[in-house]
């Protein structure tokens, strides 16, 4: 059984993959299936909280553990309220300015969302 999808220009079976691109023989029609590949992508890129709560920029979040700020003698202390979050990628995938402090990255694991 093909796993590959028919052609949405002729509907034949007979197609195949060639790189990022599926490709019909018969009516060589060439097409990307993109829609299965962006939603792969969006899951791989959701940010979660550490209680799994799906965040998004503009959140407010709460830190749940005392973070040293790299470089300094200061500390975020937990339940400090974080308002208006930007995601990023990366490792550290929280941008914020942080009352006191100022601008920091912080990683979502650390986080809950408010």
């Amino acid at each position: 059984m093909n796993a590959l999808p028919r052609c949405p220009k002729c509907d034949s079976e007979f197609t195949y993959k060639d790189g990022m691109l599926f490709i019909c023989p018969e009516c060589a029609h060439e097409w990307s299936n993109d829609t299965a590949e962006e939603k792969a992508a969006e899951a791989l890129s959701t940010v979660k909280d550490a209680n799994g709560n799906v965040l998004q920029d503009g959140d407010t979040v709460i830190v749940i553990k005392d973070l040293k700020v790299k470089g300094s003698s200061l500390v975020v202390k937990v339940g400090t309220k974080v308002k208006n979050i930007r995601l990023v990628e990366g490792d550290h995938d929280i941008d914020c300015k942080i009352e006191g402090i100022g601008p920091m990255k912080l990683k979502s694991q650390f986080v809950k969302k408010a």
